[in-house]
This record gives structure tokens, C-alpha cells and sequence, in this order.
């Protein structure tokens, strides 16, 4: 019995099945293939090599930086006219702004803890107490007389920073204006900075919980103005404890502090109005001013801060970096993040056990807040609703050879799955938000680059 030939019939591009099998199709695996290119890892890797001639060439640093920032700021605009998510972008505006008050509002309190825990034992504490011993410390060292010169030098070589993870992160989140990143861009941004909010309360309260020793014993003095002895509270509970096993012992038969302090020393109190009431944790001197300069002072702290902040900011932009766009890039970002860590414990700016907590409670935070973005796809969801309902007609027409009823089937899914405003023109108000958007965003990426410049 003659049969006519199979016709090739072909889905539109939009569709690809889960498997690549022949013999069996599934409409409810469906998913979108995008676009993906080497130009966001191209400017990434060329943001951090200009960035290091500071280290090379001032003057050739002084030159090529001001030009790369002002070609990626162009190429950027130029690309607001073409972009086609501005609607995606307003949904996501409210949990954008409140994610960034979230975080600042964490960033303020982690600031307070980091005072606290310098000013609780005071600078003769600071810096008489000897560091932990460490032994990813010992390691590096050890290394240093295994490894080439050449090598160590690279490990050695401040590449990399707290300024240019974040000004990766920036260069991720614009690179929706070029469909290299899944849109929305507000709410990857979002996210990053949601994630961030919560690593920076769990960093402050675990920090604040027990005061550990820093690594450089120096760096209090150096850095801070509070007063040589310990808090009141330090006076009572911990210092008439703190070497004698036999007063522990005791201690711990009583459950009582038993021990006779004799006169407490007081601390200076300024009239900070209803501001007052830090100034038991602030523990301010009559050298200091109001007490949000204190906190301006703070930085990154000198007690071992556990876990490390630098570390947690890295982890989460090389997360953000391989969801978002993938590739070879995002390897360069990991060893990126690896070299950054053994710095900050070669350097004695965190302990080993910093790096490491920070590293996988970055990825867990990372994995955990992902209903902040990608936002679900509403037009890949109408397809495959539509495909659906239509499964029955479309392998009938198939298995009867009938192309032109395919072709029909499949172009009313298509046309059905469009978006309604794709057909009109951006409207005057969304041209101004886009606008306000762009200049936000360069704005916060000055700001953030002004204020991490120095590490």
C-alpha cells in the first residue's frame, strides 16, 4: 500500500522539547532557550584588569578607567529605546525600593554591632589579647615556601575587591538592556540586595553573640576612640572570670557572679538627646562627636567578625552571575571569589573559619530567596496553557499529515501567547521611568564604587 511522504514538519523556535528523543514530545516541558554571548564576560574580565594598573600603571589607570566607565554608560542609554521590558521592570519598582531600605536598615545595625563588640572590652583588651591560631593561615605560609614565586606573587596581588564584586553585580544587572539576562533587571536586583540584607542581620548577630580576638592586634588603637578599659557589663560578668579556673569553677557551682569588682568605671555621656540610649553600646569618648559619626568610623571592624562580609558579597554576585548568565565566565568569577578569600586570610582581615561560613552561608541565602527573580514567565506559561488545551487537534492534524492545520494550531498559540501592550508603543510615562531608572541606577553604581573604593 502506497504511503505518501512524512512531511518535515518544524515548531517554531520558541519550543524545545526536555528530551531530545524522537519518538516522544512533551508540551509541558517547554522551555525558553536564550540568548547567550561572550560580551558581559569580556567586560567584566576588562573592568577588573584597568582597575588592577593602579597597581601597575597610575597613570595609564588614570586614563583607562574614566574611558571605560563612560563607554559602558553609553552603550548602556543607548540601549533604553530598544528595550522591551519597561512594563516587567514597574511590577517590580515597590519590592525594589524595599529591598534596598531593608538592606541599608541592616547595614546600620550591623554598624552597630561592629562598634559595640570593639568598644565592649576596651583597646587595652584589643590589643594585648593574642590571636586564634588559624590553620588556613598556617597553610598559606606553608605554601609560600612550597609554591613558584611567580605563583605566590599572584596570590599575593590585590586583583580583586570588595568595589569590583559589586561593580560586577552592576554590570550583570544591566546587561537585561541586551536580553543576555532575564528580565526583570529591577528584580534580580532585588533580590541581590533582599539576600544581602538578610547575610548582614545573621552576620551581626553572630558576631555580636561572642567577641572574638582580631588577627591584627594593632587595628583598634589604630582605628577607634573608645576607651582603654571595658564596658561596665564586661567589669562584672567577665573580667574577674576570665583567668582564674578556679573562679570559673565557682562560677559555674553558683550560677552567680560572686565576685567583688569594687568601683566600676563609668563612661563619658554626651547628651546625644533621644540618641542617648546608645551610647552604652557606642561607648563614646569626649573626643567623639554625634553618634552617627562613630558609626561612619565603624568600617569593617577590627574584632574577628564572624562570618566575613567581603566574603559574603563575593559569594552572593558569583551566585547572581552563574543563575543569571552562565558560561565560562562565571568560572573566572568562582576563582575570583577563591582568591579573594585566601587574601582576606593572608592578609589576617578574617580568620579561615570566616571565609568558609561565608561561603556556603552565602549560597544557601542565595538559594533560598529565589522567589524574588527570575519572575515566572507569564507568556511561557499561556503557551504551554494553550498547547494544552489544543494537544488532542494537534497530533490528530499530525498524524493525518495535515501541515496547513499544524501551521494554524501553532500560530494561535503564538499569537495567543503575546502580551497586549506589545503591539503599542512605549507610552510617555513609561519613557520617563525608564528614564528615572537608568539615572537611579548610575547613580547607586557611583555611590557604590565612591564608598568601596578603599576596600
Amino acid at each position: 500500500m502506497f504511503k505518501p511522504p512524512r512531511p518535515n514538519l518544524q515548531l517554531p523556535v520558541f519550543f524545545k522539547p526536555a528530551t531530545p528523543s524522537a519518538h516522544s514530545f512533551s508540551f509541558t516541558t517547554m522551555r525558553w532557550l536564550p540568548l547567550r554571548s561572550g560580551g558581559l564576560g569580556i567586560a567584566a574580565v576588562a573592568y577588573v584588569a584597568v582597575d588592577y594598573l593602579r597597581h601597575l600603571s597610575p597613570t595609564w589607570h588614570g586614563l583607562l578607567q574614566p574611558a571605560l566607565h563612560t563607554v559602558l554608560a553609553v552603550i548602556a542609554v543607548s540601549r533604553v529605546p530598544f528595550y522591551k521590558h519597561w512594563t516587567s521592570e514597574f511590577r517590580v519598582v515597590f519590592p525594589f525600593i524595599g529591598s534596598m531600605l531593608f538592606m541599608l536598615l541592616a547595614l546600620l545595625f550591623e554598624a552597630l554591632c561592629v562598634r559595640f563588640v570593639t568598644a565592649a572590652l576596651g583597646l587595652d583588651w584589643n590589643s594585648r589579647t593574642s590571636p586564634l591560631p588559624d590553620t588556613g593561615q598556617w597553610l598559606l605560609l606553608a605554601l609560600n615556601e612550597k609554591l613558584p614565586h611567580t605563583l605566590v606573587e599572584i596570590l599575593r596581588a590585590r586583583i580583586i575587591g570588595l568595589h569590583h564584586f559589586l561593580m560586577l553585580f552592576m554590570l550583570l544587572a544591566f546587561s537585561v538592556l541586551f536580553d543576555s539576562v532575564k528580565a526583570p533587571g529591577l528584580g534580580l536586583g532585588a533580590r541581590y540586595m533582599f539576600t544581602m540584607g538578610i547575610g548582614r542581620l545573621l552576620r551581626a548577630i553572630t558576631f555580636v553573640s561572642t567577641v572574638l580576638p582580631s588577627a591584627r592586634p594593632w587595628c583598634a588603637t589604630a582605628r577607634f576612640t573608645v576607651p582603654s578599659y571595658p564596658h561596665r557589663w564586661a567589669q562584672k560578668y567577665y573580667v574577674p572570670y576570665a583567668s582564674d579556673s578556679n573562679a570559673i569553677r565557682e562560677l559555674l557551682r553558683q550560677d552567680m557572679a560572686f565576685a567583688d569588682t569594687g568601683k566600676v568605671l563609668a563612661d563619658f555621656r554626651p547628651d546625644w538627646g533621644r540618641m542617648s540610649f546608645l551610647i552604652e553600646f557606642l561607648r563614646p569618648t569626649a573626643m567623639d562627636g554625634p553618634w552617627y559619626n562613630l558609626l561612619k568610623n565603624a568600617g569593617g571592624g577590627c574584632n574577628d567578625l564572624v562570618y566575613s562580609g567581603h566574603m559574603l558579597v563575593a559569594v552572593l554576585t558569583a551566585m547572581a552571575w552563574t543563575e543569571a548568565y552562565g558560561g565560562y565566565s562565571s568560572v573566572i568569577i568562582w576563582l575570583l571569589v577563591g582568591h579573594s578569600a585566601q587574601r582576606e586570610i593572608r592578609e589576617r582581615h578574617h580568620y579561615s573559619v570566616d571565609c568558609v561560613v561565608a561561603i556556603y552561608v552565602g549560597i544557601l541565602l542565595w538559594k533560598m530567596t529565589s522567589f524574588w527573580w527570575p519572575a515566572k514567565d507569564a507568556s511561557r506559561e499561556r503557551r504551554i496553557a494553550m498547547l494544552e488545551k489544543i494537544q488532542s487537534r494537534l497530533t490528530q492534524a499530525a498524524k493525518d499529515y495535515d501541515v496547513d492545520e499544524v501551521r494554524e494550531l501553532l500560530r494561535e498559540v503564538e499569537l495567543g501567547s503575546q502580551e497586549s501592550q506589545n503591539n503599542k508603543g512605549p507610552s510617555t510615562g513609561m519613557w520617563l521611568f525608564a528614564c528615572a531608572i537608568i539615572v537611579t541606577a548610575i547613580t547607586i553604581v557611583l555611590l557604590a564604587l565612591t564608598l568601596t573604593s578603599g576596600g
